[in-house]
């Protein structure tokens, strides 16, 4: 069962989605605010898999809201799916570098808002390299990678290039002669050494570092 927490100020739209959540039966809404002032205790108190949060609220923005949760939580902080309405909008690259996990607009199909709750309660990404590249084009900065870039092997520099490209584990394997297992060590490796949560941030990492 997925449990979802979900962080909206409009009532209504609160409302329909948690319609759509508590009609699967691998979804479970445990939590419903429409503000995110509260959300450490909100996410002590419900533990939540996926908290779905309104990137603008007034207050607490989903931004300030993700950056605080994954500060006070760390790696035991629920994945973060923002809500916004604009598909290039600077408010989801800010959440995406505070930790969210991607982001989904609020006008999306009940099926895609679905099948992005279970991936990224699954651990995957649910905005594609090249989008979240895109965002970070537009409103992003480009500056030297620190001394955490200097840890990292040969071999590990160039999986991270090639994940933050967009290729899937299958798609390393492939070109760097490796198996998927151990394309996935090598992505854990990178992921602890640059203390990134996720492969979104690996790619918001690659293209601040101007690293693709």
């Amino acid at each position: 069962m997925i449990r979802v927490a979900l962080i909206d100020d409009q009532p209504l739209f609160r409302g329909g989605i948690a319609m759509i959540l508590d009609s699967q039966p691998d979804v479970e809404v445990v939590a419903r605010e429409s503000s995110a002032l509260n959300l450490s205790s909100t996410v002590r108190a419900s533990a939540p898999d996926v908290i779905l949060m309104d990137v603008r609220m007034p207050g607490i923005d989903g931004i300030t809201a993700t950056r605080q949760l994954v500060a006070d939580l760390g790696d035991e902080a629920p994945k973060v799916l923002v809500l916004t309405t604009f598909d290039v909008d600077e408010a989801a690259a800010r959440a995406i570098e505070a930790g969210a996990s991607g982001f989904v607009l609020k006008d999306a199909q009940p099926e895609f808002l679905l099948a992005s709750v279970r991936a990224v309660a699954d651990g995957s990404q649910v905005v594609a390299a090249s989008a979240t590249r895109r965002l970070f084009e537009r409103h992003g900065t480009r500056t030297r990678p620190g001394p955490e870039y200097d840890a990292l092997t040969v071999r590990e520099r160039e999986i991270l290039v090639r994940a933050a490209s967009g290729l899937s584990n299958a798609e390393i394997a492939q070109a760097e002669f490796l198996s998927e297992a151990t394309v996935k060590t090598h992505i854990s490796r990178i992921l602890a050494k640059l203390s990134l949560r996720d492969r979104v941030q690996l790619v918001v990492y690659a293209y601040e570092h101007g690293l693709v």
